[in-house]
């Protein structure tokens, strides 16, 4: 401000302006802190308080209506701090409650069987009815004695996914150092029988062995039949009692539901999911096999687990893991069993990891001199009487009881799992060196839900030249 120091009238007039505007900055300063140290007060107050009138039900949903709320009604610093609390908690719900829906649609989305696979179907089974070369003898009769010559390695393969089968089947033979000693046991449904037959008999393998034999042709003894009859009842039982309870309040409020939504896994219901147990009735002129679940991809070369020494145990899995101590390959077992069940032994420690299915090597000879499925069928029936409230709805949690005590661990990079879930903690140099992806989850690799990153370790093994492929459009 520039004054005229020849005018005492202009002096004094500039002194007042001065005054004042000092005066002023220092009741500005003076309100600020006290607003400050008011807001503050009230923000405390309010940070472990209740929310009172109806909690969050009806709160303002914009700073808009807080604003017009405030304005219009004249409320004290505490009633806005109350109403901004309200306001973000409920927004702090809805999107939790937006991501436990997503999350159960998306479960939901993994029961779907694409319209490319049952095309599939249905056009090998008609090219089975069709044409005599899809019906040709698996494997050709110069081979038929392989299928029971434990000098030669043998895969067994459960599943109703001709896909998913050829999947494994070509990947595992293709990372194979002597795949002429390869001998694959394909079992499948009634149902898939057809087409399954169909496509390994005009799609044959130059090296190795494939056998594909339908559950109708099985001549089982009345105590087996009756048994896995008993043991799909009460996993149906277990599965039907956690997805009727899948309310929309659980998912919303209640972290712990969460768990049941394996309730809608299609593996929750799948017959040939089950029926691992009774691999040794299945093949009973064997002594050692690899299991493959259809929904892996193998990397590397398998032969020298059938050369593993495991120590007098009945399964080998992965159960350290790749990651270090405090880590698990997959789950734990806490994550299995209801540990505050009375029944769950009190020995076993809850925060074990929980082995890996997916890839495992069998010793049958060592599993026929135990009492491993009538073992897993005790617990069955335990879970029935208990109102199914043992453990979560899946395969493994009886199965980590009944073969408590006969696993011996195998490397980590073996296997890595959980590539059907929305996270892996699997960095790329890991996912290149393991010996066998596991897509377990419900993110199949022939869904469109997956990861694209990772579905492509998957799909670079479909047979894309394949003339049924092409038409029924497959990954397309």
């Amino acid at each position: 401000m520039e004054l005229n120091v020849g005018n005492s009238t202009s002096i004094k007039r500039s002194i007042n302006v001065i005054c004042y505007s000092v005066c002023d900055c220092h009741v500005y300063a003076c309100a600020t802190k006290k607003l400050r140290e008011e807001l503050t007060r009230a923000l405390i107050e309010v940070k472990d308080g209740n929310i009172v009138d109806g909690g969050t039900e009806g709160s303002l949903e914009t700073f808009s209506e807080l604003v017009k709320e405030m304005t219009s009604k004249q409320q004290d610093i505490k009633a806005f701090a109350f109403k901004t609390k309200a306001m973000l908690l409920g927004m702090e719900q809805k999107v939790q409650s937006a991501r436990k829906r997503e999350l159960m649609y998306w479960y939901l989305a993994s029961r779907g069987v694409p319209k490319s696979l049952h095309c599939l179907c249905l056009k090998l089974a008609e090219e089975y009815a069709v044409n005599a070369m899809a019906r040709s003898c698996l494997p050709p009769l110069e081979h038929v004695s392989r299928l029971a010559d434990t000098s030669f390695n043998h895969i067994v393969l459960l599943t109703d996914n001709v896909l998913a089968a050829s999947v494994v089947i070509s990947s595992t033979v293709e990372n194979a150092a002597n795949p002429e000693k390869l001998v694959f046991h394909i079992v499948t449904d009634k149902k898939t029988y057809s087409p399954m037959h169909a496509w390994f008999a005009t799609n044959t393998l130059k090296s190795a062995v494939v056998e594909v034999k339908g559950l109708h042709q099985y001549d089982w003894s009345q105590e087996v039949n009756v048994g896995v009859k008993q043991m799909l009842e009460i996993h149906h039982l277990i599965c039907s009692h956690y997805y009727n309870n899948l309310k929309e309040n659980d998912l919303e409020y209640g972290g712990e539901h969460q768990n049941f939504l394996e309730a809608l896994s299609p593996s929750c219901l799948s017959l040939m999911n089950h029926l691992r147990i009774y691999i040794p009735e299945l093949f009973p002129e064997l002594n050692k096999i690899v299991f493959l679940d259809d929904d892996v991809v193998v990397q590397h070369d398998i032969s020298s687990l059938w050369t593993l020494d495991l120590n007098g145990k009945i399964v080998g899995a992965v159960v350290d893991s790749w990651c270090g101590e405090n880590c698990c390959p997959g789950r734990k077992y806490k994550d299995y069993l209801n540990f505050s069940h009375p029944v769950i032994p009190s020995h076993l420690d809850r925060d074990r990891c929980a082995w890996l299915s997916g890839m495992n090597i069998f010793d049958l000879e060592a599993w026929r001199r135990s009492n491993i499925t009538s073992s897993y069928h005790k617990w069955l029936k335990l879970s029935l009487n208990s109102g199914f409230t043992l453990w979560q709805p899946g395969v493994l949690p009886p199965s980590l009881l009944a073969f408590q005590g006969h696993v011996h661990p195998i490397d980590p990079l073996w296997q890595v799992a959980g590539l059907g879930y929305r996270s892996s903690s699997a960095g790329g140099q890991i996912l290149e060196a393991a010996a066998v992806l596991h897509f377990n989850g419900p993110a199949k690799p022939w869904l469109e839900i997956g990861s694209p990153e990772v579905r492509r370790l998957w799909s670079r093994h479909v047979n894309f030249s394949n003339s049924f492929i092409q038409k029924c459009r497959v990954l397309h």
